[in-house]
């Protein structure tokens, strides 16, 4: 492995300044692509976590925050999105390089995390209570207030888009965040740290606190003056942080993990089909919560539908983010060899591996963590791979006969976050969106451009 030398450390941000580890450790982050260490940031401890959670609730309380009015906040919100607009190159590259996903991915989420803060940023002074109707002499009302210290626990696939995502409903509400990117990816949330900064956040309002999630992670979760915690994630890990935070009473927002399936019938209209069918699972190298992982496919039109994937996968350019292939690498050897693991579970069960399966020839490649985009055909549903989450550029591949089929097979998963209906019959979609167990179900599209106005979950 390749090792750069001499890297600058990069400090914390706590209370409006950057500040090394209280022990003084740091945490080498690597291209994904080339194995290189792309920079050195402090490490934060629990000490650290704990001091920032302090500046948070400084802020909280202080007039140039807790005092200042909801329009303002929004300006300075507003003043954020510009800032992130106006560095978007700079945003995207870095993404790339600390991620891993090609370049205009990363330029797609850098802009949807412009407009989550100015999204919320028309939110700010629009917070309103109600009065109560009790008797005649009674005024009756209520005011809606920052819950306070906002906990923020940010994964390494999405850290620009979802840091927005998180932050900024929390800042229009008034409240203070501490964010706890991913050890694996966590240089934009630095950077978003700065811009906050820039833009007039006063010093604790957004603290930043890079980690590894055993350490920094663990002490967040169970920090007992959170007021709340966000958390996106896996499932399994998505438990341990719940257990932390009910020991304190803290309430959490999870987006944990899912298996989504994308069903296409016969009668759909195939190359917008197929197309997105592709997107759903190739894009970020299947690193997505929401990733189309599961292909129901309507049994008579199998045989073409997995010739034109097998096809499509085949031609799909694999190379750094930053030269903006169609696939990047997988985010650390581990994950990678969470991966193949997976694949050959399933050549055990009996699927058919009639793409991909392995690590890419090209030694241009060779340092990074690359794997050929995977398609599992004959998968039953009760197999793992069409059950557990890979989290990698693996499709499974299941047919089905007719509707009521494929919803049972849709349902059979102890995911429910997105799903996807191709077909030409808008009647078919709508009976068959209606008895998806789903958080979101798109018809003949999936996604919607980073889907910052619609609700997301489970």
């Amino acid at each position: 492995m390749a090792i750069a030398a001499e890297k600058t450390v990069q400090g914390l941000i706590i209370n409006g300044k950057r500040t090394e580890a209280s022990d003084r450790g740091t945490l080498e982050v690597y291209d994904p692509s080339s194995g290189e260490v792309l920079a050195i940031l402090a490490k934060a401890t629990k000490d650290d976590i704990d001091a920032a959670v302090k500046a948070a609730h400084r802020a909280l309380e202080s007039k140039e925050w807790g005092g200042l009015a909801p329009a303002e906040r929004g300006r300075i919100m507003l003043r954020m999105a510009q800032r992130i607009r106006e560095r978007a190159e700079e945003l995207a590259t870095l993404e790339s390089r600390d991620n891993g996903k090609p370049l205009r991915q990363s330029r797609t989420d850098v802009q949807v995390a412009a407009r989550y803060f100015e999204f919320y940023a028309g939110v700010a002074d629009k917070i309103m209570g109600h009065t109560i109707p009790v008797s005649p002499g009674i005024l009756d009302f209520t005011v809606r207030e920052p819950i306070g210290v906002s906990a923020q626990i940010v994964p390494w696939n999405y850290p620009i888009q979802i840091g927005g995502r998180g932050v900024a409903p929390a800042l229009a509400a008034g409240c203070t965040v501490v964010l706890k990117p991913s050890s694996e990816a966590p240089m934009t949330a630095l950077k978003l740290g700065e811009i906050g900064l820039e833009c007039g956040l006063p010093p604790g309002v957004l603290n930043v606190v890079p980690g590894t999630g055993s350490e920094a992670g663990t002490a967040l979760a169970s920090h007992p003056d959170i007021n709340q915690l966000t958390f996106t994630g896996s499932v399994a890990v998505g438990v341990q942080v719940a257990k932390m935070a009910a020991e304190n009473v803290v309430p959490v927002v999870m987006e944990l993990g899912g298996k989504s399936p994308n069903v296409l019938f016969a009668d759909a209209e195939m190359d917008l089909a197929l197309q997105g069918v592709a997107n759903a699972i190739f894009q970020n190298a299947g690193q997505t919560c929401s990733a189309g992982s599961r292909l129901l496919v309507e049994r008579k039109a199998h045989d073409e539908v997995v010739d034109r994937l097998t096809a499509r996968a085949r031609t799909l350019k694999l190379g750094p983010g930053v030269e903006d292939p169609d696939m990047g690498p997988i985010i650390s050897r581990r994950q990678l060899e969470t991966i193949e693991t997976y694949v050959a579970i399933g050549r055990e069960e009996g699927a058919a591996v009639v793409a991909g399966g392995r690590r890419p020839d090209d030694g241009r490649l060779r340092g990074g963590n690359f794997y050929e985009p995977t398609l599992l055909d004959r998968v039953g549903s009760d197999m793992r791979v069409a059950q557990e989450e890979i989290f990698g550029p693996v499709l499974a591949i299941i047919s089905f006969d007719d509707i009521e089929e494929a919803a049972a097979i849709a349902n059979r998963s102890q995911y429910g976050l997105v799903a996807g209906i191709w077909t030409r019959d808008i009647n078919k979609a709508l009976s068959l969106a209606s008895r998806i167990k789903s958080g979101q179900v798109y018809v003949n599209t999936y996604g919607a451009g980073g889907g910052v106005e619609l609700p997301f979950g489970g």
